[in-house]
Order: structure tokens, then C-alpha cells, then sequence
């Protein structure tokens, strides 16, 4: 592999404050949290307790060491993975990815913008039926964000999720805190793996626990936001590493929030109406503060998804596209003013509103099955790509350590899709 020079000194020198370096971890974190996360914590928390602690550490960890390998792969060939599949492995992988990428994207717009729409409704409710409101304010919200995406830029964007994640993180962790249940306890579900039984369901919730924590497909945008960042020397290795490891530290302390938030209230539901469910129980456990706490970190939450997907994911495409059609610049940054670009953002804000319908739980369930098959292909193919030195150099290649870790992913995740199926 030839020789990719450092970054000049005033380059790497240039927006050095804590926010800047940590940037695209933040946004990966606030991208990553979601309606499914905040339900399936809370409903976990209240199923089986702070027992289960420990399995959101463990599911942050395991999506970090897939960015990580994200990172290492671009920064030592300047290419995302998928100009990396485009070119090694060959183009026809860009079709099978392509109608993944369109199903992915409408069942998670369609939960996204439920989630949102439920929640605002629970905040202003205005409409007589709550189904009502989810789909007008869900649809509100969705064309908040394409509007705030087209015209904004990757700067306004920047600046509006930093705002959402210090609303979401600073309000949920402290409601957390409100309903503390014993610093002993923590430590023993943090520290003391065990998994409770509840019923024989134990072990399937904590699963899905592991499997939830932080984003999917959008992991593979961080690549993306590095190419804003002008992340693209070897010496920038540690400062991604540093990001990722606050963002995925972030989206740790808000699971283990949101566990701890469902074990000190009794609730039953799913998806985002348990969400509303839990608000309201708050609102009878800590007075109508703690209602409030509650809805505005969870809209920070769930907004900070919504337009982070709306964000990122038409570089996806418009980077497929592009590589697809021959129209692809080496090493170039994708043009957010660009037809492809644009048309999928249209399409993501637009097209999932069927979805606003249907029955939250039904989108999840299709998104999460979806997702399960997303991390087995990338822990497989980091273990493949950044196992060759022709490719990323021996400063870049695995080390034994990652090896086993992404062995692991792969292992856990192929578990986890095929578990439906294993009878």
C-alpha cells in the first residue's frame, strides 16, 4: 500500500475545541438513539431490572469496535466501505445493498417519524385520538427535518443535533438519577452478569438488549462525516477513536439510563405508546416534572434520529449511485446539492408516511429483523478487508485483539438473526 502523507500542522490544528473532535461520535450517538432503543431499555429495565446493566455496556462496545473498523478502513485507504465493496469485491454487491437500503430506510422513517409524531402529541395534545396525532405530527416533523437538512447544510445540522443530544442526555439521565435505585444495585448489574429469569424470557430480552443499543445502517455514515471533518491522515486514527469512544460512552450512559428509568415504574405497552405509558407513570411517581423531563429528552431523542437519518443516509445512496452509474469522484465528498442526494432525502421525508397507519409495533418488528442482518456482513467483511496488509498497511491492519472482538460481533449477530429460525 503506498505511503498517505500526514496532515500539514495547520490542518490539523484547525477547530480543536472538545466539540469539534468529538463531532461525528456525538452525531453517530444522536443518530443512534432512538424510539427502539428508549422502549426496549425501559421495557427491559422493568421486565428484568438493573441486573441486565451489563448488556448495554456490551452492546456499545460491540458497535464500537465495528466504527472503529469503519475508521481504520477509510483513513488508511481514503475510500468508505462502499467505494471499498465497489472496487474489490465488485459492483453487483451495490445492487444487493441498494433494495436493503430502500427497505431499511422506510421502516425506519415510518418509526421514526411514529415515535416523534407520538410524542409530540403526548406534549401538546391537541387531537381528540392519540392515532390522529401521532400521524399529523409525525408528518410535521418529517418535513421539519427535510426542511432543515435541504437548506441547512452539514454545519446547521452539526449545530441543531448537538443542541437534541444535550437535551436528550442532560434531561433523561437526570430523570434516571430522580428514580436512582441504589448505587449497590447499579454496580451489581454493571459489574455482575447475570440474566434474571422472568418467565423463561430472560435471555431474549437481554439479547435484544445487546443487539439494540446505538444505530445499524447508520453506522456506516460516520465515514461520511469524517469526510466533512477533512478526517483523512493516519495521525487522525486516535482522534476518531476518541469520538467514537464518547459517543458509544454517550449512548452507554443513556440504555443504562433508560433501564434503570423502566425498573422504578410498573409499565406495560410497546414501541412509542409505551413511551407516552411511561410518561404518564412518571407523572404520578415524580409530579408532572418529571413528565416533562421525561417527553422533552425523549423528543430530543427521537428528533436527533429522525434528522440525523434524514442526514446521512441519502450519502448511502448517492454514493451507490454514483459508483453505479460511473459518475463517481475519487476520494470526493458526496454533493448534498446533488440530484441522487437529494431525490433520496425527498424520498426518506416523504414516502414513510404510509408507514404513520400502520401499527408502530409492526414497523419496529420489520426494522429490527432488517437490522439484525446489517452487522454480520460488516464484522465479516472488516475481518476480510482490514485482514490485508496489501490493502491498509501493517499500521492498519487487525490486531489479534480485534480480530477476536469482531469475531465475536460476527458470531453474535449471525446468532441473533438466526435465532427467529433455530426453533
Amino acid at each position: 500500500m503506498p505511503e498517505r502523507d500526514a496532515k500539514p500542522a495547520d490542518s490539523t490544528t484547525r477547530r480543536r475545541s472538545l466539540a469539534a473532535m468529538i463531532g461525528p461520535g456525538l452525531l453517530l450517538a444522536a443518530t443512534g438513539v432512538g424510539a427502539g432503543d428508549l422502549a426496549t431499555g425501559s421495557f427491559v429495565g422493568g421486565l428484568l431490572g438493573t441486573a441486565v446493566l451489563w448488556a448495554v455496556v456490551v452492546g456499545a462496545a460491540m458497535k464500537f469496535v465495528v466504527t472503529e473498523g469503519l475508521a481504520r478502513w477509510q483513513i488508511a485507504t481514503g475510500e468508505t466501505l462502499i467505494e471499498g465493496v465497489a472496487a474489490r469485491v465488485g459492483r453487483w454487491a451495490l445492487w444487493l445493498f441498494l433494495p436493503y437500503l430502500l427497505l431499511w430506510s422506510f421502516f425506519v422513517g415510518s418509526a421514526l417519524m411514529s415515535a416523534t409524531g407520538a410524542t409530540l402529541h403526548a406534549m401538546v395534545p391537541v387531537f381528540a385520538e392519540a392515532k390522529t396525532g401521532k400521524i399529523v405530527f409525525g408528518a410535521i416533523a418529517s418535513l421539519i427535518g427535510l426542511v432543515l437538512v435541504w437548506f441547512g447544510g452539514y454545519r446547521l445540522f452539526e449545530n441543531v443535533m448537538r443542541v437534541c443530544i444535550g437535551v436528550m442526555f442532560a434531561t433523561v439521565v437526570l430523570t434516571a438519577i430522580l428514580l436512582w435505585p441504589g448505587t449497590g444495585a447499579v454496580l451489581e448489574g454493571l459489574f455482575v452478569p447475570r440474566i434474571p429469569e422472568a418467565g423463561g424470557e430472560g435471555v431474549t430480552w437481554t439479547l435484544a438488549l445487546i443487539g439494540g443499543v446505538g444505530g445499524t445502517l447508520t453506522v456506516l455514515c460516520y465515514g461520511y462525516w469524517l469526510r466533512e471533518e477533512e478526517r483523512d491522515a493516519p495521525d487522525d486514527l486516535a482522534l476518531c477513536r476518541l469520538d467514537l469512544f464518547t459517543g458509544y460512552a454517550m449512548t452507554a450512559i443513556f440504555g443504562i439510563a433508560m433501564v434503570i428509568i423502566g425498573s422504578s415504574v410498573t409499565i406495560e405497552g410497546s414501541g412509542a405508546q409505551l413511551l407516552v405509558t411511561l410518561s404518564e407513570r412518571l407523572d404520578e411517581v415524580m409530579e408532572p416534572a418529571g413528565k416533562w423531563l421525561f417527553l422533552v429528552g425523549t423528543f430530543g431523542a427521537v428528533f436527533s434520529s429522525l434528522l440525523g437519518v434524514w442526514q446521512c443516509v441519502p450519502y448511502l445512496f448517492a454514493d451507490s449511485w454514483a459508483l453505479l452509474t460511473g459518475t463517481h469522484g475519487e476520494r470526493a465528498k458526496i454533493d448534498t446539492n446533488s440530484t441522487p442526494y437529494r431525490a433520496f432525502l425527498v424520498a426518506i421525508a416523504i414516502v414513510p408516511m404510509v408507514g404513520l397507519f400502520w401499527r408502530f409495533r409492526d414497523v419496529q418488528m420489520f426494522y429490527a429483523v432488517i437490522g439484525a442482518w446489517l452487522f454480520p456482513a460488516l464484522a465479516a467483511t472488516l475481518l476480510v478487508f482490514n485482514g490485508r496488509h496489501v490493502w491498509v498497511g501493517a499500521q492498519f491492519a487487525n490486531r489479534p485483539v480485534t480480530v477476536v472482538a469482531l469475531g465475536v460481533v460476527l458470531a453474535f449477530f449471525s446468532y441473533l438473526g438466526l435465532r427467529p429460525y433455530l426453533g
